[in-house]
């Protein structure tokens, strides 16, 4: 396995991030257009890739939300590969990052009906925050963060 921190106009990004939206387009249905306008990844400095076998398998990314926070965006590992850690070592290499970039904490949103990524989160030690920003008083969103 090897991850390569890079940005958005990374080629291997940007074909998992496309897989990502049809996955979502899928599980989050109508409400699918709501969401996919907070998710455009033209400007992301810090993304991250991992490759397993020179193929990318996953993909994460954090984007600075205030002067404590990094926000993680575009979590996502191919379905076959899922299960073997690699959405735990993208959020531990996005939280090293973090912290290296000299930032307290990172927060997130997903979207209730991904239970396998709210089953991610909580693992992680994320904690369940009130909806923030776009997300307040979206029923099927639930905001997460973490304390570095």
């Amino acid at each position: 396995m090897k991850i390569l921190r890079t940005n958005s106009e990374n080629f291997n990004f940007q074909k998992l991030v496309k897989q990502l939206d049809a996955y979502l387009a899928v599980m989050d249905g109508e409400e699918h257009g709501f969401y996919d306008q907070y998710n455009k990844i033209d400007s992301l400095k810090n993304c991250i890739v991992i490759f397993d076998n020179d193929e990318a398998v996953a993909c994460g990314a954090i984007k600075a939300f205030d002067k404590q926070s990094m926000e993680v965006k575009r979590m996502f590992t191919l379905p076959e590969k899922r299960g073997k850690g690699l959405d735990s070592a993208i959020l531990n290499e996005l939280e090293s990052w973090t912290k290296e970039l000299g930032y307290e904490k990172t927060i997130l949103e997903t979207g209730k009906r991904q239970t396998e990524a709210v089953a991610l989160y909580q693992k992680c030690n994320y904690k369940v925050i009130p909806n923030y920003g776009q997300y307040a008083g979206v029923e099927n969103s639930v905001c997460f963060e973490k304390e570095l």
